[in-house]
């Protein structure tokens, strides 16, 4: 790896850093980050590859972006979230920042469980789920539930990235 990559892999952790940072504290991420985010991603790629580079960053973030867009159209997530998923998207090629979006999802899905088990609420959000399974009706989640709290996905976006960043499964 060299010293240009290195950088901007630390400068990936410093952005995310500051977004779990900013998610925690405001649950926002703020749009100049994502946008400084942006640049330096694609920036970093045109240093090490050229005016193909940009299209690698490009795609990168396009296939973050895709990936968790559903999501929030969904209401499972906040549009920061998404705009976040597109900065670290841009920091890879397309095959990257595919699993690294699968290991966020995974890990959201993960802290979720984990939150909603502390809280020893798996009873009353798995009989809502299996409600609305069998119903085919959204319901809401009870102003008591953990489920209807806003979740700093931030964390489990950081966390996808470190596993991708130093876990890839096929070689890819």
């Amino acid at each position: 790896m060299s010293i240009e990559q290195l950088g901007a892999l630390g400068s990936l952790l410093g952005l995310l850093a500051v977004a779990v940072a900013s998610d925690l504290r405001r649950h926002r991420i703020p749009n100049l980050l994502v946008l400084t985010g942006i640049l330096l991603g694609v920036g970093s790629q045109l240093l090490a590859a050229g005016i193909s580079g940009v299209s690698a960053s490009l795609l990168g973030m396009l296939t973050g972006f895709a990936i968790f867009l559903p999501l929030y159209i969904l209401k499972g997530m906040a549009a920061g979230d998404v705009k976040l998923m597109a900065m670290v998207g841009s920091f890879f090629m397309y095959q990257d920042a595919l699993w690294i979006a699968f290991y966020s999802l995974m890990a959201g899905a993960a802290c979720g469980a984990l939150i909603v088990l502390v809280r020893g609420q798996a009873t009353q959000t798995l009989a809502r789920y299996g409600m609305m399974l069998r119903t085919r009706i959204y319901l809401a989640p009870a102003s008591d539930e953990v489920a209807g709290k806003p979740f700093p996905y931030s964390i489990a976006i950081a966390i996808g990235t470190l596993v991708g960043m130093f876990w890839q499964p096929f070689g890819s």
